[in-house]
């Protein structure tokens, strides 16, 4: 059969027409030779893409602004200290505080009778006394708060007397506790209790005066308990300020142990500071000074996280 076209009846046939994988094949060898690839698809898919890059750099960008300045300021902060100890003798470099500090936390749990023992013991025995006083001073300002906050007859008898015993310095009710308590571990719990109670009082009114008074008319019309108002719409609402209150506490109460303890005497970092003043080793006093600030850092920072988990913007 010709290749010319072939009619019979009503059926035409035509002539066969080239494959269609060859032009295909032509077309991207084409593309190819335009772009100057030789690389296979294989190839191609496994060079990284340029945004990849861009973004590590963005991140150490970000790292290096985040990491540097504190480096810069503790580099400062260490230059200032080496230059002091340089004009006196009797302050010790940062060289012999960090000697000090490694054989210090060596052995930092060691005894040798109540009144010498290690580091780490005497961290123990002021948190313990924080955790009592502050946990005792929750139990009672948060209810107290929030009794403030929603009866305009308490927050009228109590702010007066709450303003009054406020700024009283926390030091000044150490000889009370003495008196009443006769001992120096309660005296001590006692401050921790009175100098930490004001800020949950205040943060947790401050936050029942500020829930919406739609949510309450709502609960009138519902006829909810006053049970039920407490649990239901004003704790989930005061929660962020009284998770504040709770944070400015502890840093409080962590400041107020170390110069109570100074003054009580027994185990604890504040009297161990002292006792260290006395034996006149200064390079340990300056280990005591971080270790505090270590400490107080760390339970604010865990209080931090516990508000943002537990704040309305939290993911």
């Amino acid at each position: 059969m010709s290749t010319a076209s072939l009619t019979s009846g009503l059926v035409t046939v035509r002539p066969e027409a080239e494959p269609a994988p060859v032009v295909r094949a032509e077309a991207i060898k084409t593309e190819d030779s335009k772009m100057g690839a030789t690389t296979t698809p294989t190839e191609k898919a496994a060079k990284p893409p340029k945004d990849d890059a861009v973004s590590f750099g963005t991140h150490l960008g970000n790292l290096a602004r985040k990491v540097i300045p504190p480096l810069v300021g503790f580099a400062l902060v260490i230059g200032l200290w080496a230059l002091v100890a340089m004009k006196s003798a009797d302050f010790p470099s940062p060289a012999k505080t960090l000697d000090a500090a490694i054989t210090l936390f060596a052995d930092p749990f060691y005894q040798n009778g109540p009144n010498d023992q290690g580091i780490g013991w005497n961290i123990l025995s002021s948190l313990k006394r924080v955790a009592i006083g502050f946990g005792v001073a929750a139990l009672v300002g948060i209810p107290l708060g929030f009794i403030i906050g929603r009866f305009a007859f308490m927050n009228s008898m109590l702010e007066p007397i709450i303003s009054i015993l406020r700024p009283v310095s926390p030091l000044a009710w150490l000889p009370i506790g003495l008196m009443v308590f006769k001992a120096a571990d309660p005296a001590s719990t006692w401050t921790i209790f009175i100098c930490s109670i004001w800020p949950m009082i205040l943060n947790t009114a401050q936050g029942v005066q500020r829930v919406p008074q739609d949510y309450l008319n709502v609960a009138r019309v519902l006829n909810l308990s006053e049970f039920k108002i407490i649990t239901k719409i004003l704790f989930p609402s005061v929660l962020p300020y009284m998770l504040t209150g709770i944070r400015l506490s502890i840093g409080t109460a962590w400041l107020v142990i170390v110069a109570a303890e100074m003054l009580t005497g027994g185990v604890g970092i504040g009297f161990w500071v002292w006792d260290e003043w006395n034996n006149l080793k200064v390079e340990h006093i300056i280990i005591a000074i971080f270790v505090i600030g270590t400490v107080g850092l760390l339970l604010e920072q865990l209080l931090l996280l516990i508000a943002r988990r537990f704040s309305y913007g939290a993911n």
